[in-house]
């Protein structure tokens, strides 16, 4: 079965890490990227570049900044092959984004 990985991170997440950390932790993206398991893996752009449309009353209407107003900001999303929801929560657990302050959210793919 396919899970969505929606990793989720505190806007200053990063900058609360040093150097060696932060390294390690692209490290650990990179392997998760390269696990067997996964289908695709993508890093988002800072929120600041997000567009919102909406269509209301046949019109097309355009906002700047994320649908939702948290204190966490969808960074990446990471699209994988897991047997049941424990292997997604296993590999979810690896998310580096989950132990410094952020959370990982899994929601399964619906086939079509």
């Amino acid at each position: 079965m396919q899970y969505a990985l929606l990793i989720y991170a505190a806007p200053d997440q990063e900058d609360a890490l040093s150097d060696a950390e932060r390294e390690a932790a692209y490290a650990e993206y990179l392997t998760l990227a390269e696990d067997p398991r996964s289908v695709a893996a993508a890093q988002l752009q800072p929120v600041e570049m997000t567009t919102g449309v909406r269509v209301a009353g046949g019109r097309t209407l355009i906002t700047d900044g994320p649908f939702a107003d948290t204190k966490e900001a969808l960074g990446g999303i990471c699209l994988i092959e897991a047997a049941d929801l424990d292997e997604a929560i296993e590999t979810a657990s690896r998310v580096p984004a989950a132990r410094y302050g952020g959370m990982v959210e899994i929601r399964p793919v619906v086939r079509r």
